[in-house]
Parts: structure tokens; sequence; C-alpha cells
């Protein structure tokens, strides 16, 4: 019997909200790493303005904060309930799906998502953000494993645990893509200066000690730095992380795991409507799987993330008309 639209509706965005919960803890954790780097205030603003941007969030955060400040920016993408992509609002809708789907869920998974609601209230009330964001960066990113783990470990593999599934690795694809995009969205990137020198692995670049550290944070903001060292063994460089962060199959945050899992489980709910959606996941998952690092390095990092999200996103409006409720109901 097939899940109703209305029930893998709820499923996809439970694990959609969830997993954007983290990933928002992710993107804030790395730009609040950078940020404590040695620079100008222009560069530590440009960072963070990133960060807003890579969300499509500039022009609302600018509504509300006529002068900027990193501590506004914290406030906006951690508390704000207003904020579609803020932790708090991530937390209340995948608890409130979750909600909406008890029967479909077992009672670990329910009482996961609950407790992950009831203590963000208590931790925004004690105002641990604030006096430890690091420490509360982590919680997000722990309850989120702990959501999926509970997931995996006790719900039936049929169609709604499929859903769960499909909902969040196309999130994950797309908040991947997007921290990645942080490192060089809006300001001078090495790869697409022409500077053949920024893409050797010897570069002497004044540059590549605070380089080394901006993207010794950004591995470990998706805790694959311990990975990068198993794979490379040697010295971190900006071309190396991409192709972990992308074309690596076996890395699990990497845009090709993502797209696997993404076509893998459209195949398991398939019906007389998605074709198409399965053709577009499978070609954009046969692009990353026989993609090279230097083709997509020549061509520039930001427009091929660009375009990745684009397909992402309609991947995700495809699903939606294939398998759920419109879009306006989210």
């Amino acid at each position: 019997m097939e899940v109703l639209s209305r029930t893998a509706d709820h499923l996809f965005w439970m694990a959609r909200y969830i997993e954007r919960a983290e990933n928002t803890a992710r993107m804030l954790d790395v730009t609040l790493s950078t940020s404590l780097l040695p620079q100008s205030a222009q560069e530590s603003e440009r960072g963070w303005r990133a960060l807003l941007s890579i969300s499509e969030l500039t022009p609302e955060f600018d509504d509300r904060y006529p002068i900027f400040s990193q501590r506004d920016v914290v406030d906006f993408m951690v508390r704000d309930a207003s904020n579609s992509s803020s932790i708090f609002t991530c937390l209340q809708a995948a608890r409130e799906n979750a909600r909406a789907v008890r029967g479909s869920l077992t009672t670990e998974v329910w009482e996961t998502h609950n407790d992950t609601w009831l203590d963000l209230q208590r931790k925004l009330a004690d105002r641990m953000p604030e006096r430890e964001p690091q420490a509360f960066f982590e919680w997000v990113k722990f309850r989120s494993h702990l959501s999926r783990g509970v997931t995996i470990g006790t719900m039936l593999k049929d169609e709604a645990f499929y859903f769960v599934r499909l909902g969040t690795f196309l999130e994950r694809a797309d908040n991947t893509a997007r921290l990645i995009d942080v490192k060089y969205h809006g300001v001078d990137d090495p790869f697409e200066r022409g500077d053949q020198r920024a893409r050797e692995d010897e570069t002497e670049d004044d540059d590549q000690p605070l380089d080394f550290y901006h993207w010794a944070a950004v591995l470990r903001s998706v805790s694959a730095f311990e990975t990068y060292r198993k794979v490379y063994r040697d010295v971190i460089t900006p071309s190396r992380v991409a192709e972990l962060l992308i074309l690596r199959g076996d890395m699990p945050r990497s845009l090709t795991s993502c797209l696997s899992e993404v076509a893998a489980n459209l195949e398991k709910v398939r019906n007389n409507r998605s074709r198409e959606t399965e053709r577009r996941a499978g070609l954009l998952h046969a692009e990353l799987c026989y993609g090279r690092i230097e083709d997509i390095l020549a061509r520039g990092l930001h427009p091929f993330l660009t375009e990745f999200l684009e397909r992402i996103n309609d991947l995700g409006e495809r699903i939606s008309e294939d398998f759920l409720v419109p879009l306006q109901a989210h």
C-alpha cells in the first residue's frame, strides 16, 4: 500500500528540517571559526555576509538589522522565529511534521524530535548560543545525528522510511554545496583568478597559511578533517578539499554520495509520474560520478555550485509535484 501523499510530505519535510538545522549549525560553526583568524573587520564582515548571501537571506537580514554585527547574524540564524532557515524554526517545523505523522513513526523517533524541541527552548532561555556558541552548534549536530540514527535503527524499511531518507539527502546535498560556497562566495576565488600557482599543491602564496586554516575549518564543519588526512595523507589544499566534498562517493556528506542516495530512494518510491525526476537525479549523479575536479575548477567552483543548487532545487520541486502536497504549503 502506497504512503498517502500528505503522510509522505510530513515525513519528507521532517527529515529536511532536521537536516537543515544541522547544516545551519555547521555553516555558523565554520564562519565563527574562520572569523577568529587574524583578519580585518571588513574581511570578517564579508565572511558573515557570505553566509547570509548563500542562504539567500541578505535582504531579509538587512531589513531587520540596519547596522551589521556578528551577534545579530548569529541571533538571526539561531533563534529568529520569522527566519525560515533559523535553527529555532527548523527544529520547530521538524517536530510539528513528526507530530502530524506519529502513527507512521516509532515511539523512539517521535520522542527524539519532541525532546529536541523541548531542550532547544531551555537552551535558548538560558542563552547558551550567546554564551557557548560552538557548544550549542555541537548540540544541534548531535540531536540531528541522534534523530537519524534512531530512524535507521527502529523504523521499518518501507516507503515511509524511504521518504525520510529522500528528504535527508536532498537537503544535505543542497547544504553541503552552500557550505563549500561559503569559502568563496563574494571573495577573491583563487580558482577563478586564472592564477595557475593557486591550483598547484606546492603554491607558496603569502595567504597559504590562512587559507589552510579556512579549509581546515570547512573540513571540521562537515566532520571530514580526519577523513581528509586518511585519504590524502598530505597538506590541506583547496582542490583536494573540493574533490573530497564534491566527487568522493565514499565521503558521507559529499555531493556524489548525497545524489547516490537521492537516486536510490527515488527508485524505491517511484510512481507513474516520476520517470523524468528519476532521470534528472540519475543524470546529475552520473555527472558527479564521472566528473573530474580539474574540469570543475577550470570552469570555476562558484559557477559549478550555483548550477548544482539550481538542479537540486529543480529536483525538490519535481519530487513535490510527483509525490507530495504543493510546495506552497511549506
